[in-house]
């Protein structure tokens, strides 16, 4: 927690006081003797661990539910929001994340839960309870909310682990480290470390409409004179010939048992795509002739691909 700019002057306060049912006002004996605090957000680092201290003493005494057991704890809530912002700061701008103020605001109900935990009599800096909880459920708001693909918590926290060791190993071999390289530091698998790659990439989605950067040059990949090209014009499609590389693999042997005019007859009609007319014209047969050879052809090759 960093010292604030200002701090307010602690001074005896006055009773607080509440609205009797004759519409009067009445003195709230339990809050009798606190410090006045007007403005707690603006305590420096020393007043406020000092007031928390005093603010928690009587706060075992009130009764809960009661007003002068939320205007306690909410004056508490704000004396420590600095807290808060000192556990906050190593998660802003960070990659994928939401924005600074909803981390706040996730960190305060940590804090809250810290005030709600709290035991004076253990004689243990508040701060030693408060920043563990607030980081803690920052970090649960980030592995709840911040995948774009929920993956299971182990695989989160592996995702973790292998970012750490990806770090030290790069540093270490000047390389990026193998699977084998991270299972050895880490003492797992290689399959375990595969899992845990594969399920990091469901952290953070990319639209594929995004302009590519080069990786060696870390500059947009560009063609000579031409635009920058998308994450989908650089991703491979089915190619449909690929279905018919079965077929023609078991058509091999059954055309090379076919005499030369037969195949010549196929290479005429299906490679250069003639005519019937066209392919009797060439070597010498009538357009019915060539009709019945390519028919009995084609009838005995689908006979043979069937019975294969």
């Amino acid at each position: 927690m960093t010292p604030t700019a200002t701090a307010t002057v602690m001074t005896p306060a006055t009773p607080r006081t509440h609205t009797t049912p004759t519409g009067g006002t009445a003195a709230a004996p339990a809050l009798s003797g606190l410090p006045d605090v007007s403005c707690p957000r603006e305590l420096s680092t020393g007043d406020a661990r000092r007031l928390t201290r005093v603010f928690f003493e009587r706060l075992r005494s009130l009764e809960e539910g009661t007003r002068e057991y939320q205007y306690v704890r909410n004056t508490l809530i704000e004396m420590n929001i600095s807290l808060v912002h000192f556990a906050a700061r190593p998660f802003r701008d960070r990659s994928g994340g939401p924005e600074n103020e909803d981390i706040v605001q996730v960190g305060i109900i940590g804090l809250i839960k810290a005030i709600d935990r709290y035991d004076p009599e253990r004689n243990t800096q508040f701060t030693t309870l408060a920043v563990p909880y607030i980081t803690g459920e920052i970090k649960r708001h980030f592995r709840d909310t911040t995948w774009a693909v929920r993956v299971p918590r182990r695989l989160q926290e592996l995702r973790q682990l292998l970012a750490q060791a990806t770090e030290e190993l790069t540093s270490v071999t000047d390389h990026p480290p193998t699977p084998a390289e991270l299972a050895a530091f880490l003492d797992l698998t290689e399959d375990e470390v595969r899992q845990g790659l594969v399920a990091a990439n469901g952290y953070s989605t990319q639209s594929l409409d995004a302009p590519q950067e080069s990786a060696a040059a870390g500059t947009r990949a560009q063609s000579a004179g031409g635009p920058t090209r998308t994450l989908v014009e650089t991703m491979g499609d089915v190619d449909p010939a690929l279905e018919a590389v079965e077929d023609r693999h078991a058509l091999a042997p059954l055309l090379a048992d076919l005499d030369e005019r037969t195949a010549r007859i196929l290479e005429m009609r299906f490679g250069q795509e003639m005519t019937q007319a066209e392919i009797g014209a060439e070597i010498g047969l009538s357009q019915m002739h060539v009709s019945r050879v390519l028919n009995r052809t084609l009838g005995a090759l689908r006979e043979g691909l069937l019975r294969d």
